[in-house]
């Protein structure tokens, strides 16, 4: 079944005890912002695109989904209401991005105030949080355990928040606190091959929905993979989807999913 909260993010729900977060998949901008906005900003770049393509074997393992509608560059959807600092002491892009990846300003003019933010958040923050809890009871309701698997991507590099070049898979779970040592383990097996590079709990370890859901202890087990997008897309100004590479990174994916669904249908 699809359901719609007013644009703001697209819900598929699933069979299994899975359900995947996809909130920075959205790509569209709202008019009165969009105006605002940098010419080099409209195209939002710092996008996870393409991951509904890239995950397409999702709905056959019957896990259900939600997919954001709108940019980052309207709200972040992974970060806390309060706009703290998940990285305390790193850099990093707030509740309300002000700036690109690569630094860049944003607005043409004067950033949001308080009272934008205020009302952003509670125009479009809240309601994909609220589908996401709904969707969590209903799944806990019907199994007893879940794991919430929150899906991403970003550049291999991004000097802005690490040196180099990012490894292609960067599983987190907020140090092991966000789900079973044993699904951590198991995740880990799946990505661990093909010869892909893996960091676990490294500079990602995972964002707000990760931290903020995940709780072992009362049946919900959340994860977060951060993957490289030169894994399946062209990282230049176009964006494009590259079939061939993606061909190649979406059976440790699945695998990973598969993993998953496995360790949750044995508790």
């Amino acid at each position: 079944m699809t359901t719609a909260g007013a644009r703001v993010f697209r819900l598929d729900r699933g069979t299994r005890a899975l359900l995947m977060s996809v909130p920075h998949l959205g790509t569209e901008i709202v008019a009165d912002v969009a105006a605002r906005l940098r010419p080099h900003a409209v195209t939002s770049p710092d996008t996870d695109f393409h991951l509904d393509r890239l995950y397409d074997f999702a709905p056959a393992l019957g896990m259900s989904r939600l997919l954001a509608h709108y940019s980052r560059y309207v709200i972040d959807l992974n970060r806390p209401p309060d706009d703290r600092n998940l990285y305390p002491g790193a850099d990093t892009t707030g509740l309300v991005p002000v700036d690109t990846f690569a630094g860049e300003p944003l607005y043409r003019d004067a950033p949001p105030d308080a009272a934008e933010v205020a009302a952003r958040r509670d125009a479009y923050w809240q309601p994909y949080h609220a589908a996401l809890q709904e969707e969590l009871a209903r799944l806990r309701a019907a199994f007893g355990t879940v794991v919430l698997f929150d899906c991403h991507s970003i550049r291999s590099h991004v000097p802005r928040f690490f040196e180099g070049r990012l490894p292609e898979f960067n599983l987190g779970t907020a140090n092991g606190a966000s789900c079973d040592p044993a699904l951590r383990a198991a995740l880990r097996s799946a990505l661990t091959c093909d010869g892909f590079t893996l960091a676990v709990d490294g500079r990602f370890k995972g964002g707000y929905i990760t931290r903020q859901y995940g709780a072992p202890g009362e049946g919900v087990h959340a994860f977060q993979l951060e993957l490289s997008q030169v894994t399946y897309m062209r990282e230049d100004a176009s964006n494009a989807f590259d079939e061939t590479l993606a061909a190649r990174v979406r059976p440790p994916l699945q695998r990973m999913l598969e993993a998953a669904l496995q360790w949750v249908e044995a508790q």
